[in-house]
């Protein structure tokens, strides 16, 4: 039985993502000597070193080299090893496809891809950094378990189960600030979205940073006169297609919000769903099939329209498109 308690205040969190990752990989490992740790070069930036410290045998830095990594990965996971394999996202995504797919899926792996810097969180590594089609790489790969957690409550949530379940997963993680959606001891299901409001005119589903703007939408349609309701979809693959019917048969229009290209990312996912089962107005907001760009986040953010009131108006044109 799942549990989500919201946070009375969404600012920044205390910690950051990558300690809360370091931290909770550190605690399974104490548990299943199976697991290790292997990175690309990146263990400082990602702020994995002290596992390095207390696992030295249990932790591979193979330097520049994300092909290779993952393809170590995989003969560890042959092994019987828990390989957790690191770069940013779009190095392990893209780079690495052919060893993911072949070695890795194709293979029926036992791996777990983290790619970190998601989206516009990359900030001023830049375009050649910033993956906007990391979760739609992975998402069209047979087998592959493609997740966002949308905060260190969740983070912590989910990576036992992760590192539990038998199989590939890719799941990109951002590495430094993230807002507090959830309160400690909030418990949640892979797989299985975590609906956060029920609303009466309209749906909007999110994933990572943008469900904080989703329910930051709410208010704003609230004081509108306008009932919404938030699900965040961490899961992208096995996506929940009951929550998602479930909220169309509710509001009867949908919008969703990811930090990623609307082409093969969540909206196309989520379109999917309603193509086959249930048709209804769709609004994505995402990146609309552009490169990134240097700057900081906020910056990022309103360039790109992932922002509380993109979603407004998202809103308000799914809403019209119901008469």
């Amino acid at each position: 039985m799942t549990k989500q308690i919201l946070a009375k205040e969404h600012g920044a969190d205390s910690v950051f993502m990558r300690d809360a990752f370091c931290t909770a990989l550190m605690e399974l490992a104490e548990k299943d000597e199976r697991i290790v740790l292997l990175d690309a070069d990146l263990m400082g930036a990602m702020g994995t070193k002290p596992f390095q410290k207390r696992y030295p045998s249990r932790t591979v830095d193979c330097g520049v080299q994300e092909a290779n990594m993952i393809g170590v990965a995989c003969g560890l996971a042959v092994q019987g090893k828990i390989p957790f394999a690191h770069t940013f996202a779009p190095f392990c995504t893209r780079r690495a496809c052919d060893q993911i797919f072949i070695s890795g899926a194709y293979n029926h792996a036992n791996v777990k891809v983290i790619g970190s810097d998601p989206g516009i969180t990359a900030a001023y590594n830049g375009g050649t950094h910033m993956p906007f089609e990391d979760m739609g790489i992975m998402r069209g790969i047979p087998g592959v378990t493609v997740v966002e957690p949308a905060d260190i409550v969740m983070l912590r949530s989910l990576l036992p189960q992760i590192a539990e379940m038998d199989g590939l997963v890719y799941m990109r993680l951002v590495r430094k600030e993230v807002k507090k959606i959830y309160e400690d001891g909030s418990t949640f299901k892979l797989g299985e979205a975590a609906v956060l409001s029920e609303g009466r005119d309209v749906t909007i589903i999110a994933s990572g940073f943008c469900v904080s703007e989703a329910l930051s939408a709410t208010s704003l349609l609230e004081a509108q006169g306008i009932s919404a309701g938030v699900i965040d979809m961490f899961t992208w693959k096995p996506i929940d297609e009951a929550a998602i019917l479930r909220a169309v048969e509710t509001t009867g229009a949908i919008v969703t919000a990811e930090n990623h290209n609307i082409m093969h990312g969540l909206g196309c996912a989520v379109s999917e769903v309603l193509t086959k089962r249930c048709p209804a107005p769709l609004e994505m907001v995402g990146v609309q099939d552009e490169f990134g760009e240097v700057g900081p986040v906020s910056y990022l953010r309103e360039r790109y329209g992932l922002t509380d009131t993109a979603i407004v108006q998202a809103a308000l044109r799914a809403i019209a498109r119901k008469a």
